[in-house]
């Protein structure tokens, strides 16, 4: 039987399918829930259960512990309602979501952005653009039905381009992939994937984007590809002339794992507000590194010691993300529905 599951505070509700998970249920519903994995081992989705019964699917202790499920929180991604529910979630806002689209896409372009990135440019169809926050992600759909997902690498109004002579050019997309050895995809991307191919596409996902109605300072946290997304965020500040005091925290390995680090301090000169640090955890000598060092969640906690008044966006490997998630909440004050994240989760990490 169909159930009715509401939102609080924003007062919005949608209803269920037989079996359906909470979560796909508002995504079909253009409610935008907070969301990442959809499988249950980032803990995005976590929310408190005001009312109702939710029976859960598999699902990773890391994402929603024994003690919180008992404390009353869910997991929309896996949670399935065996009774009208009442959840608390204040990311959920009184804005519908983009529709969900599915879309054939061209290779225009691939280019090593480092020894093990790649950067993909997609050529969109010219009367199907998709709409998107910058900070969404979009899942590849491949020839065995599997799925990967990535996220978006420029803001929405830099589809359209203008060429020299004024014209505008096809709708075009940017991607960052990082090489799995083994990855069924990344394989593909790094070895035999050439420009023209054709590859399918389904967006947009994720609630990672940045809120528009506050004005607190805010902190950037990326590692990895995980700056992709922040790439994103970074181009719409610019372009809507937000100018909230933001903060890029941006960690690699070694420095050329900073891979458009000269594109970030070109940005930094275009936006008085934006500053940049980049941390490095394992820099060589050959290196000659002079910039900090150590995990990069922690050199924000050295410069703000106190978050309370801060919102953070996070994007990277799953330690990353959850370590900041913690340190942030329990060290820096930070109120829990100001930490916006995507943690990147593999195959690997979906199913341990």
């Amino acid at each position: 039987m169909t159930f009715t599951i509401t939102v609080r505070p924003s007062g919005r509700s949608f209803t269920t399918e037989p079996e359906e998970s909470i979560l796909t249920a508002g995504i079909r519903s253009g409610i935008g829930l907070p969301y990442g994995c959809k499988d249950g081992a980032c803990g995005s989705c976590k929310c408190k259960k005001i009312e109702g019964t939710v029976v859960h699917g598999p699902h990773q202790a890391k994402a929603l512990s024994a003690d919180e499920e008992a404390a009353g929180y869910v997991l929309t991604c896996c949670g399935v309602p065996h009774s009208d529910v009442v959840l608390e979630s204040r990311q959920v806002t009184d804005a519908g979501a983009f529709p969900i689209r599915k879309m054939p896409v061209r290779v225009a372009r691939l280019e090593r952005l480092s020894h093990d990135v790649m950067g993909i440019t997609l050529q969109l169809p010219a009367n199907d653009v998709i709409q998107f926050h910058a900070g969404q992600y979009v899942e590849f759909i491949l020839r065995d039905g599997a799925r990967r997902s990535y996220s978006m690498a420029n803001a929405p109004h830099t589809l359209m381009r203008t060429v020299p002579g004024g014209t505008t050019s096809a709708p075009m997309m940017e991607l960052h992939i990082r090489h799995m050895p083994g990855g069924l995809f990344t394989d593909q991307v790094f070895s035999t994937m050439k420009e023209r191919d054709i590859l399918r596409i389904e967006g947009p996902y994720g609630s990672f984007f940045l809120r528009e109605d506050s004005a607190k300072p805010v902190i950037l946290l990326a590692s990895g590809t995980g700056f992709a997304p922040i790439k994103a965020v970074i181009e719409h500040m610019q372009f809507m002339g937000i100018t909230r005091p933001a903060t890029l925290y941006w960690g690699g390995r070694r420095p050329e794992d900073l891979y458009l680090d000269a594109w970030v301090k070109a940005q930094v000169t275009a936006m008085p507000n934006l500053r940049y640090v980049p941390v490095v955890s394992d820099a060589l000598p050959e290196d000659a590194w002079s910039g900090r060092t150590g995990f990069v969640h922690r050199a924000v906690l050295q410069d703000f010691p106190d978050l309370s008044g801060h919102q953070v966006y996070a994007c990277g490997a799953p330690i990353v993300v959850d370590s900041a998630r913690k340190d942030y909440t329990s060290l820096g004050g930070l109120p829990e529905d100001d930490f916006f994240a995507d943690s990147f989760t593999s195959e690997a990490d979906k199913h341990p």
